[in-house]
């Protein structure tokens, strides 16, 4: 789970069509991935849009700009690593965004847009309130997809959509076992439970995450929560103690007195082991948490309301890719449990799903085999990566027996998947 605010994958009302990958740059990663590609460079050129994103700031150099492809170009002019988002018409929901940019590099945002009015912000450090937003306009007509091209996507995003049905479907009821075992106080039965429940959580999390305040309650983690506790209150009221996964994998495993978080703050600073009761109530709201999350993917109109396309799918494996670079090659994802090889397996699993799904559209032209081609051994070269470590049929091991070396190895196979695949929503849309 990214620490970053509640993602959406369209506004409702005003789609966008995200044309480069989700995911950003990680800090360490000299490489600016994820432009335009083959989608129509020259014009995106034309339309950029500076942002300076400072410490305190988040400038553009133009409120407004035509319908079409447009590109934000997100210079990071302070001394944090930053994130640049575009949000719909609420102010709340993520329609782009562009991930980890580290101080001193740029890296683009490249949508193509829908007329409406849209948000700009971002969030230096990563944590803690958006700084700097302000309303973007977006005027001239609608863009329209038709013919051969909508018949292709509309039965990808069926297909995709229907894949996430499945996971959340499969999910419900392992949460309702491991709240069961957590409740009982079957400490050592919920603790073999937590990974291979939240395996299903992990293969959709860009649309669990785009879903408003419901991602913050299942699956944020101590730290995250923290950060952004006002703004999480005033979005949900009753959001008002540290929920989800998370609160229960750390009572499941408590750490040392000296232990201390990925902030480096002390672990037990405003937290001790939840009581029996605390324990039922943390309980009761993931298990309702989840059941609102089935019904919202299981409404007859979630694909409308939500806005997905063809670009969503895309998007997806790209985010998804995003994730484990970010959070769970680090190991701050499952920090007391070390259980983080089995989000990294939902995480690739999600993300080939995804690919598979829109990969015989790119494969139309032969720029889109090629890529392809590439996008399918590094994924296979990935998945073999990963498997030395253990598999979800045989279990795997501690992520603190990973030592760096071996971490180091498992980011560059990432960032050799990430880049082609921040190529591949351009190259759809382009086929």
């Amino acid at each position: 789970m990214s620490s970053t605010a509640r993602r959406t994958l369209a506004a409702a009302g005003s789609v966008a069509l995200l044309v480069s990958g989700c995911g950003g740059i990680v800090a360490d990663d000299p490489t600016v991935n994820g432009t335009a590609g083959a989608a129509g460079s020259a014009d995106s050129a034309a339309a950029a849009i500076t942002v300076s994103s400072t410490d305190t700031e988040c400038a553009l150099s133009t409120d407004t700009t035509n319908s079409g492809t447009t590109t934000f170009s997100v210079v990071n002019d302070g001394g944090k690593i930053t994130e640049f988002y575009l949000l719909g018409e609420d102010g709340l929901r993520i329609v782009g965004e562009r991930e980890n940019i580290a101080p001193g590099a740029t890296a683009d945002l490249v949508v193509s847009l829908q007329p409406g009015t849209y948000f700009t912000a971002c969030k230096p450090g990563m944590r803690g309130a958006n700084v700097g937003r302000a309303e973007f306009t977006v005027t001239g007509d609608p863009i329209e997809v038709s013919g051969e091209n909508a018949e292709l996507y509309d039965a990808a995003v069926a297909d995709y959509v229907n894949f996430v049905k499945n996971e959340v479907a499969e999910l419900q009821p392992k949460v309702d076992q491991l709240v069961a075992a957590y409740v009982a106080g079957e400490d050592e039965k919920a603790r073999d439970l937590f990974p291979t429940t939240r395996i299903h959580y992990e293969r959709i999390e860009p649309i669990a995450e785009a879903l408003g305040v419901l991602d913050p309650r299942i699956d944020y983690r101590e730290i995250d929560y923290l950060a952004e506790v006002e703004a999480l209150e005033q979005d949900d009221p009753t959001f008002t103690q540290w929920l989800g996964f998370h609160r229960i994998e750390k009572d499941l495993w408590v750490p040392a007195e000296d232990a201390l978080q990925p902030d480096g703050s002390n672990a037990w600073d405003g937290w001790e082991p939840s009581t029996p009761a605390q324990r039922s109530e943390i309980g009761a709201a993931l298990r309702a948490d989840v059941a609102t999350l089935y019904d919202t993917v299981h409404a007859a109109d979630f694909a409308a309301d939500q806005g997905l396309d063809i670009a969503t799918v895309a998007n997806g494996a790209s985010a998804l890719l995003e994730e484990i670079a970010v959070s769970k090659v680090t190991g701050e994802e499952d920090w007391w449990s070390h259980t983080d090889l089995y989000d990294f397996q939902g995480n690739l699993q999600g993300a080939q799903i995804a690919f598979d799904l829109v990969a015989p559209i790119a494969q139309r032209t032969p720029e889109g085999r090629e890529l392809v081609d590439t996008i399918a051994t590094e994924f296979g070269a990935l998945q073999g990566l990963l498997g030395q470590y253990g598999s979800l049929e045989d279990g795997f091991i501690s992520y603190a027996e990973v030592d760096r070396d071996q971490q180091r190895e498992l980011v560059d196979q990432i960032d050799a998947t990430r880049e082609p695949l921040s190529r591949l929503t351009a190259t759809v849309l382009a086929s």
